[in-house]
């Protein structure tokens, strides 16, 4: 049998559960879920490996107007996205009627490659208002091939994967077959400690931060990680630490706990708060954290 292989890139706007559909695909909690919008700021590769396939997924940013230098790096991801898909997912949920932004919605509707538009989120809905949903979106992107799903719930998801999988291209592996990923350890690192953040701050808070694990030495039975928590301004480092320390130590015992099961073995996590005055307007910084390639 011959072997397939592509690139699957997910786009759709923000919180529509493009994390979920492809942490449900890998199995493995590789993108940040929360419930809050642009929690995903990096391309993120997952790898599912089958006997004749391998199926690289790339979870994107949610699709925004971009409000400042971050967000138009974001946005860069998801245009990267629309360049080397062999198949693009793209995400709506019910009651949505269209695209943050026209010119990548044109794309969408004049892609040259397969494009599975995905209803996401229909268990939150009755009958009558998928079938509405359907028709709308039957016409609003007639090349598109439409999947009710619930990511969430599993529905359909598994329909939808096999599918994906008959349009992939005739192609030898890209990347080792017990690949996961293309990240490295720290990356994962970050985001499980951002999501903690993102789940218990509000406001600007949460997007106003970016962790950088500065150290990560792993020994036989423990891995030592120290980890910096950068914010913007002086107010949101005390926010972020809280009254004796509180808040900061409840960020660091839930990401312990979700890190020890994430890299299977006991962890030791340091956490410190620092001000990085303006770092999401400041391509030096964004190209440090790997946002930007702009010098």
């Amino acid at each position: 049998m011959a072997h397939k292989a592509g690139f699957v890139n997910i786009i759709g706007n923000p919180n529509v559960g493009k994390s979920t559909l492809m942490n449900a695909f890998v199995g493995e909690r590789l993108s940040i879920i929360t419930s809050k919008a642009q929690t995903t700021r990096h391309r993120i590769l997952g790898i599912v490996n089958g006997e004749d396939f391998q199926m690289i997924l790339s979870d994107t940013p949610g699709i925004i107007k971009p409000a400042y230098e971050l967000q138009e790096s974001m946005m860069d991801f998801v245009k990267s996205a629309f360049e080397d898909a062999d198949v693009l997912v793209y995400i709506v949920e019910i009651g949505e009627m269209a695209l943050k932004d026209e010119a990548f919605f044109n794309k969408i509707t004049n892609s040259e490659v397969p494009v599975l538009l995905l209803l996401n989120k229909i268990d939150k809905s009755d009958q009558k208002q998928l079938e509405e949903q359907v028709v709308y979106w039957q016409e609003k992107v007639p090349t598109a091939e439409l999947h009710p799903i619930s990511a969430l719930e599993g529905f359909n998801v598994s329909e939808v994967f096999n599918r994906i999988i008959e349009l992939l291209p005739e192609s030898p592996a890209f990347y080792p077959k017990d690949a996961l990923t293309d990240k490295p350890e720290r990356f994962f690192v970050n985001e499980i400690i951002r999501e903690k953040i993102l789940m218990h701050y509000k406001k600007e808070i949460p997007y106003s931060v970016e962790i950088d694990t500065n150290e990560f030495f792993e020994e036989e039975n423990i891995i030592r990680m120290r980890s910096i928590i950068m914010v913007e301004r002086d107010t949101q480092k005390g926010i972020i630490i809280g009254h004796k320390g509180a808040a900061l130590k409840r960020v660091g015992v839930e990401a312990r706990k979700d890190l020890e099961k994430f890299f299977g073995k006991q962890v030791h996590l340091e956490l410190y708060v620092k001000v990085n005055k303006n770092w999401r307007s400041d391509s030096r910084q964004l190209r440090r954290f790997g946002y930007t390639d702009k010098k």
